[in-house]
């Protein structure tokens, strides 16, 4: 059975050092969304952090939420979609040294590079989601909308939001302090086998789409 971890947020260095790959993880506190459109903003334009992020949040989320506005002026969020983080590979080591950073949520993991020189370096751990279709699953965990910062500029996906959660999750504890990765792990494990899977095949058809074996 799968060891399933309760954090409270801002995650302590205590509470990521006890992370084991392969557990299951729930969040409790503030999470904030950023993704390509908010690292351009403040990385690449120069524009400044909401103020107090990093006293709130130490959890960036890669996500794109289901938002839509309600009577009040406010927003109700229907779910979260995680997001491919291998894409934000250029942007990370800055991002991180400047927030302080120490959980990333996405899905599809890094580059097993990424692992060894960004994320453990800096003592960050990767969390994915589980499966696909999880997005309305992870909205349940989202109590309200803290705050959402450029909103007008980027729109729903790439603005940056923060949720207050309880028991956000689950999530799987994919990469770990020392860099190693359950996606890299695996994907070696099924990679040796491919050749062996796919040999007496017959060629592909439709080689004019690059099909192969």
């Amino acid at each position: 059975m799968l060891e399933e971890i309760y954090i409270d947020l801002p995650a302590s260095d205590d509470s990521i050092a006890s992370l084991q790959l392969g557990s299951v993880v729930y969040l409790t506190g503030t999470v904030y969304t950023a993704r390509e459109g908010v690292y351009h903003r403040v990385l690449n334009e120069g524009h400044p952090l909401p103020s107090g992020l990093a006293d709130r949040s130490n959890v960036n989320f890669h996500c794109s939420p289901a938002a839509a506005k309600n009577e009040v002026g406010g927003f109700d969020i229907g779910g979260v979609t995680a997001t491919a983080s291998f894409r934000f590979s250029q942007y990370l080591a800055q991002w991180l040294d400047l927030t302080g950073t120490k959980i990333i949520i996405g899905k599809g993991g890094m580059a097993e590079a990424d692992y060894e020189n960004i994320l453990a370096p800096r003592g960050v751990i990767y969390l994915t989601t589980i499966g696909y279709g999880t997005g309305a699953l992870l909205g349940r965990g989202i109590q309200d909308v803290e705050a959402v910062h450029w909103f007008d500029e980027l729109g729903i996906a790439q603005a940056m939001w923060l949720f207050n959660v309880e028991n956000f999750g689950p999530f799987l504890v994919e990469s770990d302090l020392q860099g190693r990765s359950l996606f890299a792990q695996q994907g070696k494990t099924i990679n040796k086998h491919l050749d062996a899977l796919y040999e007496g095949l017959k060629e592909p058809a439709l080689h004019r789409y690059g099909e192969t074996k």
